[in-house]
């Protein structure tokens, strides 16, 4: 009954100990966030008539966060599976230009 007792306290310090280390390793590894405003598949406002956007993370690896994607609606999620490259592509150039656009209107 004691060995069952030291090894309970074990598992608990074990617990406490690797809690705040697992939470800062969370914190690090946050996926890279969506910053536009419409659906890269179909092009529709998020947040519109379809209702709350979809949002997933995709590229989650050990090594990657990944990053967050927002659809309109599920539906659309299919399409993104097809072809992600092409709609990673799409965002990556529409957030090129957007950043292109704020830097500007700053100067």
């Amino acid at each position: 009954m004691n060995l069952i007792k030291i090894t309970g306290l074990g598992l608990l310090l074990a617990g406490c100990l690797a809690g705040p280390m697992a939470k800062a390793d969370d914190a690090a590894a946050k996926p890279k966030p969506y910053t536009l405003k419409v659906c890269p598949v179909s092009d529709e406002k998020l947040g519109g008539d379809m209702g709350e956007a979809y949002t997933f993370v995709y590229g989650k690896t050990k090594d990657s966060a990944g990053r967050e994607i927002k659809l309109c609606c599920k539906s659309c999620l299919k399409d993104f599976e097809k072809s992600p490259k092409k709609f990673l592509k799409k965002i990556d150039a529409a957030e090129a230009k957007e950043a292109k656009a704020a830097k500007e209107k700053k100067s």
